[in-house]
């Protein structure tokens, strides 16, 4: 019984410490993250529109702005 618990131990102890292996990016390799190809959607204008819709829809900030009335004209 002691054994399987130090084989759980073991191995959450290396899964623990296989996720605290990242390192932090320079300042001169932050351009190459801000390529277009890193974008996490691919047309930045369409996921605005989008925003800007849903936002103007639902009457409420959206973490983007503040919204207008229902019309979308804000």
């Amino acid at each position: 019984m002691t054994f399987h618990r130090g084989l759980l131990l073991l191995c959450l102890f290396s899964l623990m410490t296989a996720c605290m292996a990242t390192e932090p990016v320079a300042p001169y390799e932050r351009g190459y993250l801000a390529e277009e190809g890193m974008q996490w959607e691919d047309n930045p204008r369409n996921e605005k529109l989008k925003g800007h819709v849903y936002t103007s829809k639902e009457a409420s900030s959206g973490g983007a702005g503040a919204a207008g009335g229902g019309c979308g004209c804000n």
